[in-house]
């Protein structure tokens, strides 16, 4: 509490202080105002600025956590990842289905080496106390990574649709939509809070949802 008083109420006291000061000594009042008019500007600009570091801080501490669940969750070898669900395709008996799901696989290396940079490089800012100052290049390019991976999650749907999936396929892909959802949901809100911190032109209607299969 005494931190509080000290960083964000300081410029009351102070003003306080000079004006019993000046009432008591009897100071010209045409010198005192202007003077406790200024102390009150500074002050005022102070926690304006104190106030936008902590928003910054807490929006940064929210997109570092929408990344790391996102990259845990998602990519690798997480068996919810959408690559993951599209290597089972490979138990159909659709040679052509094979030859897109190994273009799949060649994508996924790539994809996932940017998604351990990204996460590497957002960890290390952290941990330098940078992240706030980069806030809106992480979560700009945090929706350039859950876009370009939504690609992949509508393309497999597309293919679904059309062809007999073995069951537990598509379960695992219902499950891997009620999670990924729930985290597009999460980046949709969060960006509705960041945007008057971070100044970022994403709209999060952009943040679009994966599509469940038929039971």
């Amino acid at each position: 509490m005494l931190k509080n008083i000290v960083s964000q109420g300081w410029y009351p006291l102070l003003i306080t202080v000079l004006a019993s000061v000046g009432y008591l000594y009897e100071w010209p009042v045409e010198a005192l105002i202007p003077i406790l008019v200024i102390i009150l500007v500074i002050g005022l600009a102070t926690t304006a600025i104190s106030a936008r570091e902590k928003e910054m801080e807490r929006a940064s501490l929210k997109i570092r956590e929408l990344a790391g669940y996102f990259n845990r969750r998602f990519t690798g070898d997480s068996s919810l990842s959408i690559f993951a669900i599209i290597a089972s395709l490979f138990k159909v008996d659709d040679p052509k289905l094979w030859q897109w799901a190994r273009a799949c696989d060649m994508a996924q290396r790539i994809f996932n080496t940017w998604c351990d940079s990204f996460t590497s490089r957002l960890e290390s800012d952290a941990r330098t106390g940078r992240l706030p100052s980069h806030l809106r290049l992480y979560l700009n390019e945090l929706w350039l990574i859950s876009s370009h991976y939504y690609e992949f999650v509508e393309q497999f749907y597309e293919v679904a649709e059309k062809i007999e999936l073995p069951p537990e396929t598509s379960e695992q892909y219902n499950k891997f939509v009620t999670e990924y959802n729930a985290f597009a949901q999460d980046f949709r809100d969060s960006i509705s809070k960041l945007r008057k911190v971070a100044k970022t032109q994403i709209e999060p209607p952009s943040i679009q949802f994966a599509r469940e299969l038929a039971k």
